[in-house]
């Protein structure tokens, strides 16, 4: 079992390849053991993928930090691979509860990664002003800072899923939360190829860029690669299509009293192979 320094390394060297790579989303340790049985390199838990599984509603504060990093424990225990996390706002407003969040993610959690977003929570005033955002990518690159092994700090502008598809002032604050000393940039909801290449050209460290949403173009792999992005992860992508074809199965039965829905999936000798 490697420690956990030399999963922080491995994940370093990973973010500082000149190819492209794909970081999977489990929300739980049995999806973190099948996306390592399919050869993926690194993991990052997913928000919205572990909201669903405890029965709540994303993007509500309904799920706390320690439930956050419980979720992730387990997911780091699963795996021998290097996992990072997607922490929200820190769960809480201030520089120092997002400082806090990093030190107990790696300290608790076993974390080597995680993103800090500038969504507030607040539908009234869904993204933190300029300065205040920047203020707390600062603290929580100044936590990452002080652990003994380097630990991806993901700085995420949350404009484009908050109805705000301004590209000036979502570069500005990307290139804010490097100076910061973020170590990967991301802002999710950017889709038009235009503006990824925008994006990536506007800073120097790597670029997250979130595939799976619906009703949007699919770039593939090869794509955003050749657009300058370094990263690609699905954020609730996996958690929802797991949760389509549960809903459309249970629907078939319920609707229908057939149960067709069984010939598209595994067997069950395939999912035990997947946990070897």
């Amino acid at each position: 079992m490697p420690t956990q320094a030399e999963k922080a390394a491995l994940f370093q060297a990973l973010h500082q390849r000149q190819e492209v790579f794909v970081i999977a989303n489990p929300w739980d340790a049995g999806t973190a053991r099948m996306f390592v049985g399919l050869g993926f390199q690194a993991l990052s838990t997913t928000s919205a993928g572990l909201a669903f599984a405890l029965g709540q509603r994303d993007g509500t504060a309904s799920v706390s930090r320690a439930e956050a990093l419980e979720n992730a424990r387990s997911i780091v225990d699963a795996t021998t691979l290097p996992v990072a996390a997607d922490l929200e706002n820190g769960y809480g407003h201030t520089p120092e509860a997002a400082a806090e969040t990093i030190r107990l993610a790696a300290e608790t959690a076993g974390l080597v990664g995680g993103s800090i977003e500038d969504a507030t929570g607040d539908p009234a005033n869904p993204i933190y002003d300029f300065e205040h955002a920047v203020e707390r990518i600062a603290a929580a690159a100044a936590a990452s800072r002080s652990l003994p092994f380097p630990f991806m700090l993901v700085a995420r502008a949350e404009n484009y899923l908050h109805g705000r598809p301004d590209l000036d002032d979502t570069v500005r604050r990307l290139q804010a939360f490097e100076a910061a000393g973020a170590d990967v940039l991301y802002a999710p909801g950017i889709t038009r190829s235009e503006d990824i290449r925008t994006v990536c050209d506007s800073v120097s460290k790597p670029v997250n860029v979130l595939m799976g949403l619906k009703g949007v173009p699919q770039l593939s792999v090869k794509e955003l690669g050749a657009l300058g992005v370094r990263r690609i992860s699905l954020g609730s992508g996996f958690a929802r299509a797991a949760m389509t074809a549960c809903f459309n199965a249970a629907r078939e039965v319920m609707e229908q009293g057939t149960f067709t829905f069984t010939a598209d999936t595994l067997y069950m000798s395939e999912l035990v192979d997947l946990f070897k």
